[in-house]
C-alpha cells in the first residue's frame, strides 16, 4: 500500500487547509476584515476540493494502489499501544473526500449571501471551516483514535453552530439537546472501541480487520449464564454511536431542533458530513460488522422504523426547514437500512445522491426564507413560482431526486436500497422492507405538500412582503445550479460503478461475505441505467412515488379545504404525529426532569443536610457546645488550677507505673 511522497503531501494538505482558513477567520477576521476572512475560508475548502478530484482520480480512475499509513505517532506505551494520526484513503474515502468537500465548498459560498447582514459573519465561516476540517479528519482516518478525534470534533462544532445566535433562547437548547444525545450514543461508541481493543489489542483498522476472523465463535459474559458474541457486542456498542450521530430512533430527538442554526449549517450538518458520519462509520467497519447477523438484523429493523415514522413526521411540519429536517431522518433510516442489508454500497451510494438533493435542497429552502424576509412558515408562502424562477426549477430537481423520479439521482440509490433488502434473507429483512416501500409514497406526499404550498396556489403572505419579493442573488443561487447538476446526473453515471460492476468503484475497501452479497445478486440482472430506468416502470416504487405526488397536488393545490377536514376526522393521529411520538415529551420529563430532581435531592440532602448542615454548621455547634462546657473549667482561681496540675501528674505516674 505505498504511495508516492508527493501524494501523502496532497493528502495532508487536504486536511490542513480548512483548517488553516478557519485559523485566519477565527484568530484574525477582526483585522483582515469580513471579504478577506471568507476568502481565507472559501480558498482553503476550494483547495481540499479540487485536490480531493486529484485523489479521485489517482485512485479509482487511474487505478493506484490506496495508501495506509501514520504520519504522526503521539504516543506508544509499554504495553505495546501506539497512539497516531493516520490516514486510510481508499477508494472509500476518494467517494466522501469528494462529496463532503463540494457540499461544504457550496455551502460557503452561498453562506455570503445568506449571513451577510450578521454580526458573527467571520465566526460563522470559521465555525463551517473547522466542522469541514473535523469531518476530513474522521473520513481519513486509519485508526479508531483519530476517528474518535473526528466524531467528537464534529461533534462539538455542531453544538456551536446550532447555538451560532447565542440569544435565542430556543436555539440554546437546541444546541444543549444535540450535545447531550449525542454524549449518549458516543457513550455506546467508546465502549465499543474499548472492547476492539481489548480482544484486537490494537486500534490500526488494519490489525483489528486481520484479527476479528478469529473472533468469530468466541464469546463474553455480560452477566452470569449469559453469553454474547464478542463480535456482536462490538457491533452494537460501535452503531449505538452511529445511532446519535446519524439521528436513528431512539437518539434522533436532537437533529429537528438543529433546525435553529442558520440555513448554511443545517445544509452542511444535513447533508454531507455530521449526520452521515454513523453511516460511513459502519461501511468502514463492515469488516467487523459482516460477523454479526444479530448486528445486521438489529441495524437493519433501527433504520427501517427510522424510515418510515419520521417520515411520517413530515407530513404535518409548517416549518419548511423542519419538514427537510425530517425528510434527512427518514433518507438516513434509508442508508442505515442498506448497512443493515449488507447492502454498504448502496448506502454510500445514497449517502452520495443524498448529500447533492439534500443540500439542494436545503439552500433552496434557505433562498426562500431570505425572499420572505426570514419567515419560515409555509402557510404564510405560495404562488413563488413566478418570483423565484431559479429557485423554483433547482427545487423542483431536489424534490423529484428525492422522492426518487426515475433518471434522477435519488432514483438509483433508493431503488438499489429497496431492491437489496427484498432480497435479503436477514431477519427482520421482511419488516423493513415494507417500511421502506411504504416510505416512497410518505415521501413524495410530504416533499411535494412542501413544493406546492410554497411555489404553486394562492400567495398567502402578507402585502410588503410580496411588493419586495424577488430572486436570491447570484452568490446564493449560483450554489443551487451547481447542486441540481449532480443531482439529475450522479445516479445513472456512479450506479453501475459503484454497485453492480465488477470490479466496483469500491474495491477492496468495503467487505462482505458471500453468503450477504445482495448486490452481487442484483448484478446479475444489471444492464446499464436506461434499462435499469424502464424496469422501475413496472415496479411498485414508481407508482407508489407517482401516487404520492398526484395525492399531494389534489390535496394542496385543487382541493386546498380536504386537509382540515382530514386533520379534523383523524385529530388523535394527527396529535400523536404533533407530538412526534412523545419522544421529546418523554425526554423532557424522564431525564431531564429526573436530573434535575436527582439534582434538587442532592443539593437539598447533600449539601444542606450534610455538608452545610452537619460538616460545616455541625462543626461551629460542636466546637460552640463543648467551648460552653470547658469554659466552667476557666475559674480563675489558683488552687483550682493547681488542684488540676496534682489529678493530671497523678493520672499520668499512675500511666507509667501500669505501663
Amino acid at each position: 500500500m505505498d504511495s508516492p511522497v508527493n501524494m501523502q503531501s496532497v493528502y495532508l494538505t487536504i486536511v490542513l487547509a480548512p483548517l488553516l482558513g478557519s485559523l485566519a477567520a477565527g484568530l484574525f477576521g477582526w483585522k483582515i476584515g469580513r471579504t478577506a476572512a471568507h476568502w481565507a475560508t472559501i480558498l482553503g475548502v476550494a483547495i481540499s476540493f479540487l485536490l480531493s478530484l486529484v485523489v479521485f482520480k489517482h485512485l479509482i480512475m487511474d487505478g493506484a494502489s490506496p495508501f495506509d499509513g501514520s504520519v504522526y505517532t503521539w504516543l506508544v506505551s509499554g504495553s505495546g499501544l501506539r497512539l497516531e494520526v493516520g490516514f486510510r484513503v481508499d477508494e472509500l474515502t476518494a467517494v466522501m473526500l469528494v462529496v463532503v468537500t463540494f457540499v461544504s465548498l457550496m455551502v460557503h459560498i452561498y453562506t455570503i449571501g445568506y449571513m451577510h447582514d450578521d454580526p458573527g459573519y467571520t465566526r460563522f465561516f470559521s465555525y463551517i471551516a473547522l466542522f469541514t476540517f473535523a469531518m476530513l479528519m474522521l473520513v481519513m482516518a486509519n485508526n479508531f483514535l483519530q476517528l474518535f478525534f473526528g466524531w467528537e470534533g464534529v461533534g462539538v462544532i455542531s453544538y456551536l453552530l446550532i447555538g451560532f445566535w447565542f440569544n435565542r433562547e430556543s436555539a440554546v437548547y437546541a444546541s444543549l439537546k444535540a450535545f447531550l444525545v449525542n454524549r449518549v450514543g458516543d457513550f455506546g461508541f467508546v465502549l465499543g472501541i474499548a472492547a476492539v481493543y481489548k480482544y484486537c489489542g490494537a486500534l490500526d483498522y488494519e490489525t483489528v480487520f486481520r484479527k476479528i476472523p478469529a473472533l468469530a465463535g468466541q464469546t463474553l459474559s455480560l452477566w452470569p449464564g449469559n453469553e454474547w458474541s464478542i463480535i456482536t457486542v462490538i457491533s452494537i456498542l460501535l452503531f449505538i454511536g452511529a445511532m446519535s450521530k446519524s439521528a436513528q430512533v431512539p437518539l434522533h430527538v436532537w437533529l429537528p431542533d438543529s433546525m435553529e442554526g442558520p440555513t448554511p449549517i443545517s445544509a452542511l450538518i444535513h447533508a454531507a458530513t455530521m449526520v452521515t458520519a454513523g453511516i460511513f462509520m459502519v461501511a468502514r467497519m463492515s469488516p467487523i460488522f459482516e460477523y454479526s447477523e444479530t448486528a445486521l438484523s438489529f441495524i437493519l429493523v433501527i433504520g427501517a422504523i427510522t424510515a418510515f415514522f419520521m417520515g411520517l413526521l413530515g407530513l404535518v411540519q409548517n416549518d419548511i426547514k423542519r419538514v427537510v429536517a425530517y425528510s434527512t431522518l427518514s433518507q438516513l433510516g434509508y442508508m442505515t437500512v442498506a448497512l443493515g442489508a449488507s447492502a454498504y454500497a448502496a448506502g454510500i451510494f445514497h449517502l452520495m445522491t443524498h448529500a447533492f438533493f439534500k443540500a439542494l435542497l436545503f439552500l433552496g429552502a434557505g433562498s426562500v426564507i431570505i425572499a420572505m424576509h426570514h419567515d419560515q412558515d409555509i402557510r404564510h408562502m405560495g404562488g413563488l413560482r413566478k418570483y423565484m424562477p431559479i429557485t423554483y426549477w433547482t427545487g423542483l430537481i431536489g424534490t423529484l431526486a428525492l422522492i426518487g423520479f426515475p433518471g434522477f439521482a435519488g432514483f438509483f440509490s433508493k431503488d438499489a436500497i429497496i431492491t437489496a433488502v427484498e432480497v435479503s434473507t436477514l431477519p427482520g429483512a421482511g419488516i423493513a422492507y415494507a417500511a421502506v416501500l411504504s416510505g416512497v409514497f410518505v415521501t413524495a406526499l410530504y416533499s411535494f405538500r412542501v413544493f406546492f404550498l410554497v411555489f404553486h396556489g394562492k400567495e398567502r403572505m402578507d402585502h410588503h412582503t410580496r411588493e419586495h419579493l424577488h430572486e436570491t442573488p447570484a452568490v446564493v443561487t449560483a450554489p443551487l445550479i451547481a447542486l441540481a447538476i449532480p443531482s439529475v446526473i450522479a445516479g445513472a453515471l456512479f450506479a453501475g460503478p459503484m454497485l453492480f460492476e465488477h470490479p466496483s468503484l469500491f474495491g477492496h475497501s468495503i467487505f462482505v461475505l458471500p453468503q450477504h452479497d445482495v448486490l452481487g445478486e442484483m448484478a446479475h440482472h444489471w444492464h446499464g441505467p436506461i434499462l435499469f430506468v424502464t424496469h422501475s416502470l413496472t415496479s411498485p416504487v414508481l407508482w407508489l412515488a407517482m401516487a404520492g405526488l398526484v395525492l399531494a397536488y389534489v390535496l394542496f393545490v385543487l382541493r386546498p379545504n380536504i386537509p382540515g377536514l382530514i386533520v379534523a376526522r383523524t385529530r388523535v393521529f394527527y396529535r400523536i404525529l404533533l407530538e412526534k411520538y412523545g419522544f421529546d415529551r418523554f425526554y423532557d420529563f424522564f431525564f431531564a426532569g429526573g436530573g434535575r430532581l436527582c439534582g434538587r435531592f442532592l443539593w437539598q440532602v447533600g449539601d444542606v443536610a450534610l455538608i452545610d448542615g452537619i460538616m460545616v454548621n455541625g462543626t461551629a455547634k460542636a466546637v460552640g457546645w463543648i467551648s460552653s462546657v470547658v469554659r466552667y473549667i476557666q475559674s480563675g482561681f489558683l488552687y483550682h488550677y493547681a488542684f488540676a496540675m496534682i489529678l493530671g501528674l497523678l493520672f499520668l505516674l499512675g500511666w507509667f507505673v501500669v505501663a
